[in-house]
């Protein structure tokens, strides 16, 4: 009898840590993916910056793939010094690092590269917001819709499905 009551116990020790395990994991998780969007929400500045009725490109060189910080309080975006001429560098803002990596998104320096976006200016310097990269005939990176700015690191899954297809 004894034998079955310490099994039991047992049994419901381990049932609860696991449970407990799986709430904790569960908190971490959600209340990572908030903290994670870190100043690049659909309605943040930054992204209000975006203004796809003034739609620009760009046609260079890249002259370094690095991580910025766009706004203060922000977190980290993967950008490119790109070189149109060798008298006309810009800063170009692709998207957050942790919607993809500059490992992740297929650049390298020296690339010749077209870029559609929109110009922003924040805290007194220009910038260009990238929506669509192209590399030669068949290379596209795509981070926002062109029709209106929106960013794909805010889409849901299903819309970014439909959008990513479409590429």
């Amino acid at each position: 009898m004894q034998a079955k009551m310490n099994l039991r116990v047992r049994f419901w020790a381990g049932t609860l840590v696991f449970l407990f395990l799986l709430f904790v994991c569960a908190v971490i998780t959600f209340a990572g993916d908030e903290k994670d969007m870190g100043g690049w929400e659909l309605d943040s500045p930054y992204n209000k910056l975006y203004n796809a009725s003034e739609m620009d490109r760009l046609k260079g060189r890249v002259k370094k793939v690095t991580t910025v910080v766009p706004m203060k309080g922000m977190s980290p975006a993967v950008a490119l010094v790109f070189e149109e001429s060798k008298e006309d560098t810009s800063l170009v803002h692709i998207c957050p690092e942790w919607y993809l990596g500059r490992k992740d998104i297929g650049i390298k320096k020296g690339d010749k590269l077209k870029i559609r976006g929109a110009w922003a200016e924040i805290d007194g310097e220009f910038i260009f917001m990238a929506s669509k990269i192209k590399k030669g005939d068949y290379f596209s990176l795509k981070v926002r819709l062109t029709k209106n700015g929106k960013p794909f690191w805010t889409m849901g899954p299903e819309e970014l499905a439909k959008e990513t297809k479409q590429q």
